[in-house]
This record gives structure tokens, C-alpha cells and sequence, in this order.
């Protein structure tokens, strides 16, 4: 079965833009991870329950992601490194992009902050913000007279 995958034309210029901005870094002296490595991709979604985020972080260890809830800001924070740096310069090919990144999200006052959770599983990272009970919809009868 084909797997439909949202066309983004201008995803190829923003990763040619990151990796000619973090050539003039490394040749500046600047220290890594003060440039932007790259963007993991993040779907959201929401019911009467909770805001969803998912992020694919293939790659990337439980461990090396941080996560925080401020001042209705979740902010997510990782880095994703090579296996093994080799080297020799035997790579055919390499399009995967490697290094520190940040993502920020302001979110509606109706998360209740003291539930998120997080949970990692094969490369992707779900993290759940349950809405406070009043902002969950409710139902209301009409009273007839």
C-alpha cells in the first residue's frame, strides 16, 4: 500500500538554509548547538479530553530529550548524534539530519499542567496535555415551557 506524504516545497530550502548556517558556525568557532541542527516533524490534535502533540524522533534516546510546561510554553529540547563518527570519508550518502533542536509551542490556557505525560515508542514521542475539567465540553439541556 503507497503511503500519502504531504508535499512541502519548501522543506529541501529551510534544510539547505540550516546546513549552510551551520558551515558558517563551525567555521566562525561558534560551539554547537548554538545554531539550529534541525526540526523533528510534529503532528497535533485535539478532543474533549486533550491537546496531543507527536514528534518523529527516530533516532533520537528517551534520554537526551528534555521537556517542559511554562507559562502555557511546552518546549521540547533533544539532540540526535551519529552511531559512530567515522573518520574515513567511505559515505555514499548522508541525508539525515543530526544535532541539538528546539521546538516551542504556545498552548491555550485549558491544559491542566500538573497531567501531561510523555511516552516514547518506536521513534515517536506522544506527549498528552489533559484539558482542565472545565474546559471539557459539556452537555446542556434545553428546558422546555
Amino acid at each position: 500500500m503507497a503511503m500519502l506524504t504531504r508535499f512541502d516545497p519548501f522543506r529541501d530550502m529551510m534544510r539547505f538554509q540550516d546546513e549552510v548556517a551551520r558551515t558558517f558556525d563551525d567555521r566562525l568557532g561558534l560551539r554547537a548547538g548554538e545554531s539550529v541542527g534541525w526540526t523533528p516533524a510534529c503532528d497535533i490534535f485535539e478532543d474533549g479530553e486533550a491537546v496531543t502533540l507527536r514528534f518523529e524522533l527516530a533516532g533520537v534516546e528517551p534520554k537526551d530529550v528534555e521537556i517542559r510546561y511554562e507559562n502555557g510554553v511546552l518546549t521540547l529540547r533533544g539532540e540526535r548524534r551519529m552511531e559512530k563518527e567515522e573518520k574515513k570519508e567511505n559515505y555514499h550518502r548522508v541525508e539525515m539530519s543530526y544535532g541539538s533542536f528546539t521546538r516551542s509551542f504556545s498552548l491555550p490556557a485549558i491544559v491542566d499542567a500538573e497531567k501531561i505525560k510523555a511516552e516514547a515508542k518506536n521513534g515517536v514521542l506522544t506527549v498528552t496535555l489533559p484539558k482542565k475539567a472545565e474546559a471539557k465540553p459539556r452537555p446542556i439541556t434545553v428546558k422546555v415551557s
